[in-house]
């Protein structure tokens, strides 16, 4: 009967992505039908830990995040796990064999959010890799589907994908993350003083990485190429949107996508899908 504590597992992980990211979750849906649920549990492992490190401050968060890690790793061993979340997650893992050096990286990222408040550069890359990059690279494993010889080829692109997510969304949470979690990743720049100089650096650098993160999508499998792209587009219309800000509004504006416009790009998706324009 476990069947249906499973299934419970996998809408948990599904509710817990449209809750936190419409984005990701409209995304998802134009994956192929069988990509569903290992990419929810994968985003829902990975906004679990972010909640714990970002939200809970109430509590003992290193607690938290120690317990959770061993719980995650435990729920892998044993196949099973009371949290519908890191049960459906397990899950995921099993069945497409990804890489639990993956799982460490993202979990030391969220440690470091624990400690660290000022990133060099070393340690901002080192964060990226984590928080970001390793995460696109267990949703390749579900894409590949235990290809290695595809997984190894698409992996230095599909780095780069991630790597451009989290930097849009450091650019746009910029003004929160430095003012109410007293936090500044990018290395170099003093957010006291933040110049357009500044911004332009940041908004060159995650040009580059959206530039190459295009060259890996249009090699994904057509099972998930156009849900990978739809997510994409939306990012890539949220930076043109903070591109055109002052640097000063960065810290003062929450830059999101329309309804309207959201729909309009998955129509566009779609159309660019069915001529392989993609």
């Amino acid at each position: 009967m476990k069947e249906k504590f499973d299934q419970l597992s996998a809408e948990c992980s599904k509710l817990t992505t449209k809750r936190y990211s419409t984005s990701f979750s409209l995304g998802i849906r134009f994956l192929d039908k069988k990509l569903h649920d290992p990419i929810y549990a994968i985003y829902g492992f990975v906004r679990l830990a972010d909640e714990i490190v970002d939200s809970f401050h109430d509590y003992d968060k290193q607690l938290l995040l120690d317990q959770f890690k061993k719980d995650c790793f435990e729920a892998i061993g044993n196949g099973i796990s009371l949290n519908p979340i890191l049960n459906s997650f397990q899950q995921t893992v099993r069945a497409y064999g990804i890489d639990h050096q993956l799982i460490n990286q993202f979990l030391y990222s969220m440690q470091m959010d624990l400690g660290i408040q000022n990133y060099d550069q070393e340690k901002y890359k080192e964060y990226i890799l984590g928080s970001a990059e390793v995460v696109g690279l267990m949703c390749l494993y579900v894409f590949t589907g235990g290809d290695m010889q595809t997984y190894n080829e698409l992996k230095p692109r599909a780095m780069k994908l991630g790597a451009a997510f989290q930097k849009i969304n450091f650019l746009r949470d910029i003004g929160a993350d430095y003012q109410q979690l007293n936090r500044s990743y990018f290395p170099g720049v003093d957010l006291a003083q933040f110049t357009e100089t500044d911004k332009r650096r940041i908004e060159m650098d995650i040009e580059a990485d959206l530039c190459e993160a295009l060259k890996g999508i249009r090699d994904l499998p057509r099972s998930s190429r156009r849900g990978v792209f739809l997510a994409y587009r939306y990012y890539q219309q949220l930076f043109e949107k903070i591109k055109l800000a002052g640097a000063c509004n960065v810290f003062s504006t929450r830059f999101r996508i329309s309804n309207r416009r959201k729909i309009a790009l998955l129509f566009d998706t779609m159309l660019k899908h069915k001529l392989n324009w993609i």
